[in-house]
């Protein structure tokens, strides 16, 4: 069944909008007047992306950015309405539509989503924590998590790219990195080593574990020949994290 007339006009006025080169304006409608909406939604929603991802924005000059800004306009069709929702539809374009496109820079969905978690972390809303002592003993009691930290993964070196340092290849190791959100609601970055990534990893698998015995099998793995160094080594990781805010405190 054909649309009534009046969607069929909103459905050619909206598809313009979002595609004037490959959709024409509704017939009835003055150019002068389609410019402004086409120029207001796209600026609205380029100005997002550029906000959101400032890096991969200076990686690429202005016509690879708009080519890639207008191709999400245009092609992506979001599921959420809401404007704080524009950078993760914009990662979800990057990997379901836009793929592997010849000229892309190899690290662009990897520095896009490191640039997303710092809004996403910024916003959300933390759980509630189980009752934790602050004060807690790391070491024999059983050490809590803030919900606002993150682990992140990635072959890249997000963090250090730049316009001055732009990776061909990605990293020999893994790039493992804490993303958290302190007291004062600052959204902050520590780059972690494979141990330090392992301990945070059991953390969050083992709860009813004390830090002693997460710590003790980090060892084993190793196979280290003194297993006290690494107790004593992820103990001052574990009270660098609570002076962050990444460990609350112990379990009571």
């Amino acid at each position: 069944m054909a649309k009534p007339q009046f969607m069929q006009q909103q459905y050619a006025f909206a598809a313009h909008i979002r595609d004037p080169q490959n959709s024409p304006a509704p017939a009835d409608v003055e150019d002068r007047r389609m410019a402004i909406y086409r120029e207001l939604f796209y600026n609205n929603v380029e100005g997002f992306l550029s906000n959101s991802f400032p890096v991969l924005r200076k990686l690429l000059d202005d016509d690879a950015w708009h080519q890639l800004a207008r191709e999400f306009f245009a092609k992506y069709r979001c599921h959420s309405p809401l404007f704080l929702e524009i950078p993760r539809e914009f990662m979800a374009y990057l990997e379901e539509l836009r793929g592997d496109c010849p000229g892309d820079l190899p690290f662009m969905r990897e520095l896009a989503h490191y640039e997303w978690v710092e809004l996403a972390l910024s916003v959300s809303e933390a759980e509630p924590a189980s009752v934790v002592d602050p004060a807690g003993d790391l070491l024999d009691s059983r050490p809590v998590l803030a919900s606002t930290a993150w682990p992140l993964s990635y072959r890249y070196p997000v963090h250090r790219i730049s316009p001055d340092f732009v990776p061909e290849e990605p990293g020999d190791q893994p790039t493992y990195l804490l993303v958290y959100r302190d007291d004062d609601d600052e959204v902050g970055f520590i780059e972690l080593n494979p141990v330090s990534a392992r301990l945070f990893a059991l953390l969050q698998e083992q709860t009813t574990s004390t830090g002693r015995e997460v710590l003790e099998q980090i060892a084993a793995e190793l196979q280290h020949p003194n297993p006290g160094v690494v107790v004593d080594g992820g103990h001052q990781i574990l009270q660098d994290w609570r002076r962050r805010g990444i460990v609350l405190g112990s379990a009571c």
